[in-house]
């Protein structure tokens, strides 16, 4: 019998030997911004006893990592804003893991994959994204042609022939882009303003020039004015736009895919909703989420387990499966809040727990991630390129508006600390 158990015993110290190292530790810490991934966690300890991971919370893992000191590294990051050049050197190389064939790379979206790779290696695997989507109610389905895009051509003529106006005072409105500041953004990375991680932030003026008089214009043209609109949201926007859309007020509503599959189901399932596209481009949110294995892990073999396991159709479906049980599907949309960077469990799979993707999948072909981004993109873009949009369309002088080089200035001085 001791003979058994030591010969057991040998082969165990062997096979870890060989797979990960000799003294590497056998649980791996996760840093993450996705709080779903606690559960993940949960499920890959609860499925085998090799291995162990155990997660961190953190609002901001890339930022993190800037500050983080030899000893205090992660194992696994699992998060967004992990691509910045800061960041992605932070990370080993995954190529290993596609030659052994212990995860496929041809399962994932290829578009989704080139960003995590640095040189032709990939650094980074994509976890989820999220797609822009307009709403509206069924009732209004006849009004749209494609089951799957609207262009943002198609959105500001069909809004603009919904609307019922008199004496300059609108009771209904198709819909307007100043209605949501995320829509905003939407327009000017679809008209090429191309923000994208510089010195600290680069993009291309002229484009985002035209894409404030594109905006101008689709107000004016379509009502009237900002002043009619902004009158219109003062009398009517005390409902959320899925209600407001479905009670036949507005045509249109803005919202992220990870939003839109969240809603309650008896909300969900008066609407229709089509991705925002221009000139089949679908622009992808920001904040994307990837996949990580820290340079200077001590336990490389526990976060490659847990990246086998993870990315793959049965795990993803248990996920899904779970998430439905437990209900946290009526917080979080999919998988890590959004739609799997695998294709087949997008494609194949998200439909049968969520019936309203069914003959609307977004083409392949048309998803365009968004540039590089620097890793404190969210609180620049809330702070400093929001609220300039903002302004820009409601003026007709850029010259009595503050630059937007002078803006984001500003704020880098306020907030030296990166």
């Amino acid at each position: 019998m001791r003979k058994l158990m030591l010969i057991a015993g040998i082969s165990v110290v062997s096979a870890l030997f060989v797979s990960c190292g000799f003294f590497e530790s056998r649980t791996a810490v996760l840093w993450t911004d996705r709080p779903e991934f606690a559960v993940y966690a949960d499920y890959f300890n609860a499925a085998q006893n090799q291995y162990k991971i155990e997660t961190r919370y953190l609002p901001s893992p890339a930022q993190a990592l800037s500050k983080a000191v030899p000893g205090e590294f992660p194992d696994i990051v699992v998060g967004s804003w992990l691509k910045s050049a800061s960041t992605r050197s932070l990370f080993a190389s995954l190529d290993s893991m596609f030659r052994n064939g212990n995860i496929q790379e041809s399962s994932f979206y290829p578009a989704l994959l080139a960003p995590g790779r640095i040189e032709g290696k990939q650094y980074l695997l994509p976890v989820s994204f999220n797609i822009p989507a307009v709403i509206f109610s069924r009732e209004n389905s006849g009004l749209v042609d494609n089951p799957f895009v609207l262009s943002i051509s198609e959105i500001q003529e069909l809004g603009k022939a919904y609307n019922i106006e008199r004496n300059g005072v609108y009771s209904r409105m198709g819909f307007s882009p100043s209605w949501n500041d995320e829509f905003l953004y939407v327009l000017a990375d679809l008209l090429k303003a191309n923000f994208r991680e510089g010195s600290p932030l680069a993009w291309d003026p002229a484009a985002l020039e035209q894409a404030v008089a594109y905006i101008q214009n689709w107000i004016q043209n379509a009502n009237t004015s900002i002043q009619a609109e902004d009158d219109f949201v003062f009398k009517y926007f005390f409902d959320p736009p899925a209600k407001l859309a479905t009670s036949g007020r507005i045509l249109f509503g803005y919202m992220k895919s990870s939003n839109l599959f969240t809603l309650p189901e008896e909300v969900r399932s008066n609407l229709d909703f089509r991705w925002v596209s221009n000139r089949n481009t679908i622009p992808l949110a920001e904040g994307t989420v990837y996949y990580g294995i820290h340079k200077k892990s001590k336990s490389k073999g526990a976060a490659r387990a847990f990246a086998q396991w993870f990315f793959t159709e049965e795990t993803q479906r248990f996920i899904l499966e779970s998430s439905r049980k437990n209900r946290m599907n009526e917080n979080y949309f999919g998988v890590g809040n959004g739609f799997s960077a695998l294709r087949t469990v997008t494609e194949q799979i998200y439909p049968q727990f969520y019936p309203l993707l069914l003959g609307h999948m977004p083409p392949q072909d048309y998803l365009t991630p968004p540039n590089i981004l620097p890793r404190d993109w969210l609180t620049l873009k809330d702070r400093v390129i929001l609220p300039y949009l903002n302004d820009r369309i409601r003026s007709d002088s850029p010259a009595s508006i503050r630059s937007l080089e002078r803006r984001i200035g500003e704020w880098y001085r306020l907030n030296p600390v990166r």
